[in-house]
Formats: C-alpha cells, structure tokens, sequence
C-alpha cells in the first residue's frame, strides 16, 4: 500500500507521541516500508515500554524529547491527537514546510475504499457514532467503530481481516490535519464552545470542525442538526446531499413528541419507550445515526430493531445504580458546560448535581435557567470556588474537598425519588488521568452499600 503517494519530499518519517496512535501509526508505516523516527517527551514506564516495541520494528524511538532539527528533515510529521499546532517538533515542521497529518489520515488512507460515516461536533459524537456502528453491526455488516471513539484508525487498518464499513468519531483535533478527509456520510452533531484551553479562539475551533466539509463533492451526503443555529451556520451549503435530524419539528430525522415516536419523514422507526437512552440529547443522536446508516442501505426494519437493543455508553448519561429509590446517573464524559446542559435538560426527576474539575475557561452561569429540579449543586476541584461564585446566588451550592467528600455530600442530600447526577462541566486533570478514571469512582461509590 501506497500510504504517502502524493508526497513531494523524500526521507523518514517523523511520528510525533508514543501513545496508542503513534504506536498504530509506527507500526503501520513501517509495514509500508517507510522509515520512521519517533519521539515523545515524556519519559513514564509505557513510553519507555512503546519505544522499545517500535524498535523492534526497525524504527528510531526516542524518549524524554525530540531531535526538531531531525523532524524539520522529515518528508511527513505524523501527530497523536492529543500533540497540539504549537508543540515544539509541530511547529518546526510547519516552518520547513513539511506535512503534518493527523494519524486518522494515515489511518484513513490505509483503509481507502471502505464506506464510512465520519461524525463530529462539540457533543454526541461518541454517542452518536457508537449507535451508527451499532446499528450496522446488528444489521449483519462486518463493522468497526474507530477514531477519537477509542480505537485508533490505524489500529484498524493493522488488522488480519478488514471491516466492510466503518462509524469514525473524529475530534477537532484530528480534523486539523485531515488534508484527503472524504467520508461515504459525514454528520454534524452541534457546536458549542470547547477546548478553548488549547484554542486561542472560539472562532479557530468551529473552523477545524469545519474542516469535516473541506472535500465536499456532489457525490457527498451530510446530516446535520435542524435544532442547532450555529452548526448550520457553519456549516454553509457544502456540496452534495444534505439531510437533517431534528427534535422540535419535522425533519428528514425526527421526533413526532405527540406520538411519542422517532420518524424518517413520514415513516415511524419506532416508539420513544423503546429506545433505552434518556434524554432529548439521545433520541438527537439516534436519529442523526439513523440518517446516516440508511444512507448505507439498512432498512426501516433495521434501524428499528437496532436502535431498540442499543444500551447506554460508560460515562455518557449511564445510570450506574438505584439505591434506596435514589438514581445514580455517571455523565463524567461531560467535560464542558454544554455537554452538562444537554444532561440538566434531561433530567425528569430532582436531581443533586456533581459539578467540578479543572476550569476549561467557560462560565457556569447558563445553567442557572435549568436548575429548578436541582436540590443542591457539589462544587469540587480546581473550579469549585468560581461554580460557587457563578451558582450560588441561584441555587443551592456546597463546597466539597476530595471526591469521597463529594460523593458523601451527594448521598446526604439526595432523597427518594431524586437522582444524583454527576456531569462535571469540566475535565478531569486536576484529581484523576482521565473522564474515565473519574467515572469508575463514581460508579464505585454509588454501588457501594
């Protein structure tokens, strides 16, 4: 395979991070023949361990820094997601004017020829692209979900048997440095502000997710979000067919809410009841999923008797325990404060909010219209004192310490009947390595007796 046809320079090429997609996009390259130098700056056990399982393959691996002058020579610079623009070793290649390309590129590009349907947006796409890829699953296709979902593209492509189709989350991050991006469907859930930690503003963040359409043709088919003002702003008028999924009001994709029904036009898929997923924020997803994977041939049929047996993802509005008539509702993925209005939103019960981490530079106070059903919000972490200043004066706020301090305010406070809510409005970096990590805790505490 022919992974950097088009490519002017000659030389190795540099791969930029030793995580789980340098790793894929290593071992991928040099199954292609090509010569690769790698690097990462960190100097941890796991590094240490992926250098010396790249070398084995042949290529350079060096830890605790990178030679730029070494990837400034580079014919290519392949980045892990989660390496910013303005890395060192990045910012050097774009200087001597060497590509950069995101490891789904690479990924991408190995797998060409495979259908796919590419989601991004602010919040939903994890959801929404684990319903699509669970949709054709159940639907008889030999289907893989990949991307910032969790399994690298590359990962995929290094694989003894290849998928027939693919559900691809792609992040903002990964779009940035996605120059040959063309997928079979393409869906935007919403935009809302993010990231802007890394972004230096909100208007540079909305134009990589933009970036989703850069290679639009008449042959392209979108879904994007009737209810969501600034996506479809954004979004313009791309080339090719373009569908809509909407739960207000009559759409390509829709919620009949006086039927209590999810519909493709006039045709109902199924009943509300029979989708085990809460929130208005889900029925968007599987309708926007539904678009998309019928765009791929799947019939009313199926998509019906999918969307029935799909379940809800960990950490993504995912009841983990019912205790004493007290619902515990793990939303740690939530790490900006629209992810937390979608969840508040969908709260159908009083509710005791978990509301804290490490501040992501939003304010807090465009929650206040939703908190009615809110008994109390916990303030926690690096961001509790500004909730408590954003909140306080409208809703009921307790400053709380570590996360056992958090969890045992919650459980005083809640009452039969309510739930407790954990859906942080930011990320988790300041008390635990991931959302993940976060959420495992919570679980752990609600299950206990």
């Amino acid at each position: 395979m022919d992974l950097l046809a088009g490519l002017d320079r000659q030389g190795e090429v540099a791969v930029v991070g030793l995580g789980r997609s340098g790793i894929g996009a290593v071992r991928l390259l040099r199954l292609a023949g090509a010569a690769v130098y790698a690097s990462d700056g960190g100097t941890g056990a796991g590094v240490q361990s992926a250098a010396a399982t790249l070398r084995a393959t042949g290529a350079t691996a060096e830890v605790g820094g990178h030679d730029i002058d070494r990837i400034a020579r580079s014919r290519l610079v392949v980045v892990s997601p989660g390496v910013p623009p303005e890395a060192d070793p990045v910012a050097a290649a774009i200087r001597a004017g060497v590509p950069v390309w995101a490891e789904a590129e690479l990924g991408l590009r190995a797998l060409r020829g495979i259908p796919f349907v590419a989601v991004t947006g602010t919040n939903g796409k994890t959801t929404t692209t684990a319903i699509a890829g669970h949709l054709l699953a159940r639907a008889g296709r030999r289907a893989r979900t990949a991307g910032n979902i969790g399994t690298p593209l590359t990962e995929v492509a290094l694989a003894a048997e290849r998928p027939d189709v693919m559900a691809v989350e792609l992040s903002s991050f990964q779009l940035h440095d996605m120059p040959t991006l063309a997928p079979t469907v393409g869906i935007l859930t919403n935009l809302a502000p993010d990231h802007l930690d890394r972004y230096r503003s909100l208007d540079k963040y909305y134009a990589d997710k933009m970036r989703l359409f850069a290679n639009a043709t008449a042959d392209s088919r979108w879904i994007t979000n009737a209810d969501d003002a600034v996506s479809e702003a954004c979004a313009g008028t791309p080339a090719g067919t373009r569908e809509r999924f909407s739960v207000t009001g009559r759409a390509a994709a829709w919620y009949d809410r006086a039927g209590d029904r999810l519909m493709l036009g006039d045709e109902a898929i199924l009943p509300r009841a029979r989708l085990p997923l809460l929130g208005d924020h889900n029925v968007a997803n599987a309708l926007a999923a539904a678009l998309a994977v019928r765009a791929l041939g799947l019939t009313a049929a199926e998509l019906a008797e999918g969307l029935a047996s799909v379940a809800a993802l960990p950490h993504r509005m995912e009841p983990v325990a019912d205790r004493a008539g007290i619902l515990w509702i793990n939303d740690s993925k939530a790490t900006n404060v629209a992810s937390t209005t979608v969840a508040v939103a969908a709260m159908a019960r009083p509710f005791v909010l978990l509301l804290g981490g490490r501040h992501k530079g939003e304010p807090y106070r465009s929650l206040i219209p939703l908190l009615g059903r809110c008994r109390a919000v916990i303030a926690y972490g690096e961001a509790g004192p500004l909730i408590v200043a954003d909140l306080a004066a409208s809703v009921p706020v307790e400053s709380a310490g570590d996360f056992a301090d958090v969890v045992g305010k919650a459980r005083a406070l809640a009452r039969p009947g309510d739930a407790v809510l954990l859906s942080p409005a930011c990320s988790s970096y300041d008390m635990f390595a991931n959302y993940e990590e976060r959420g495992a805790r919570f679980r752990a505490a609600a299950e206990a007796p």
